[in-house]
């Protein structure tokens, strides 16, 4: 199967995560796209192919007879956003020649809003109906890994060490090497396709934590709630209100960090808010977490204690201080994009990533591009000119001789 129908196929199955789902992984849909993975592996040639109680597909290409190297990992989610339906989705193919897309009457990815659409003049894009997203977030990264696999396979003159595959579920949810088994894994170093625009490498990526705020009301009856009535919504629009404006996602770049409200539900008498709190800067992550306390304080002393119940946790920390010991693996990725003609564009995650987990895991994990733009929405897209660039990455990437 080439890459492109390989790609069409995997977007088919509906693998929508879940971020307040008990269960692991959150929806049990993505087994059926790992199980079809486990029987494509093996179908290609990788017998040792599987897929675990947690939904994790492990499989591993042996290293060409004779060659030593430290076995090297790829990785990429099978999961998708809930941001937006990720069911019964329609991908089309078209050329782009410039201008706005028009994915339905009502809804078309604007070159004023993305005027970096101009990169893609000439490009075969692969984009949506406007009403699901695409799930080249990550299914991407998948397709690319896979042909590349299925390409060293059919060029054994091409040599390489040890290839370890592992395809996560939970990536989207922040859980996606909560239940991994690096042993099972197996690589020294591995690197996620996770990443957007072609020569995009990454190392580095905010410290997350996810908050939940529950606001206690008491609901009243208006006409004779004076000095009783504790209305859940207002206090809970006055506690959103207290965070920054400018320290918003909206208006925050580079390695600026924020503070963004998800989520918003209650009446009078309760209201439930989540919260993500992001920074590069451990010590700036630290004091945002605790600037979340000191709202919840002011507030419970304001108006009872007990009103506002804080959870916070922490998701994942920033992998650079990880990574930066083992810079000859982030060299390595430069030189497979120079190799293909295409510069690399180092960048930090202004999110979180797989290889978080695993760098603090003992396994340094950069990131790279998959080719895809506008993840979690309607807009969401690929190239496939770009998608096909990083097979070549891919597989400059894994072989041996060059780095022996």
């Amino acid at each position: 199967m080439d890459l492109i129908n390989r790609f069409l196929k995997y977007v088919s199955f509906e693998t929508t995560s879940y971020e307040d789902a008990e269960c692991f992984p959150s929806s049990p849909k993505v087994f059926e796209l790992a199980d079809y993975l486990v029987d494509e592996l093996k179908g290609i040639g990788l017998g040792d192919a599987m897929r675990d109680e947690y939904g994790y597909v492990y499989a591993h290409l042996e290293a060409t007879p004779g060659v030593e190297a430290d076995p090297i990992g790829l990785m990429s989610h099978m999961d998708t956003s809930s941001a937006v339906s990720g069911a019964n989705i329609k991908p089309r193919i078209l050329k782009y020649e410039g201008g706005d897309i028009q994915l339905n009457p009502e809804v078309a990815i604007k070159v004023s809003d993305f005027p970096d659409l101009d990169h893609y003049l000439g490009h075969e894009l692969i984009v949506t109906d406007g009403t699901t997203l695409l799930g080249a977030d990550d299914k991407a990264g998948i397709a690319e890994i896979v042909t590349a696999v299925e390409y060293l396979i059919a060029h054994p003159e091409v040599k390489h060490g040890r290839i370890c595959l592992c395809f996560n579920p939970e990536e989207e949810t922040g859980r996606g090497t909560e239940h991994i088994d690096t042993e099972k894994f197996g690589p020294k170093y591995a690197y996620t396709l996770d990443g957007d625009r072609l020569g995009g490498l990454e190392y580095e990526c905010f410290n997350g934590a996810g908050v939940k705020f529950k606001v206690n009301g008491i609901n009243i009856h208006p006409g004779s709630a004076k000095n009783k009535m504790k209305n859940a919504v207002l206090i809970g629009t006055e506690l959103v209100g207290m965070f920054p404006a400018w320290e918003a996602p909206a208006h925050t770049e580079g390695y600026e960090g924020f503070y963004h409200v998800m989520g918003f539900e209650g009446d009078e008498s309760g209201a439930l808010i989540s919260m993500i709190v992001r920074d590069h800067d451990r010590a700036k992550f630290e004091e945002r977490k605790a600037y979340v306390r000191r709202v919840v304080d002011y507030l419970n002393a304001k108006y009872g204690e007990g009103t506002v119940e804080l959870t916070m946790s922490d998701t994942y920390y920033n992998m650079r201080e990880l990574v930066e010991p083992h810079m000859e693996i982030v060299d390595k990725a430069m030189d497979a994009l120079r190799s293909i003609g295409v510069e690399p564009v180092v960048k930090p995650i202004r999110g979180g990533t797989d290889g978080a987990g695993l760098t603090y895991m003992g396994i340094p994990t950069p990131n790279l591009c998959t080719g895809g733009q506008n993840f979690h929405g309607v807009l969401e897209f690929c190239s496939i000119d770009e998608m096909k660039k990083m097979v070549e990455v891919i597989v400059k990437l894994v072989t041996a001789d060059k780095w022996l």
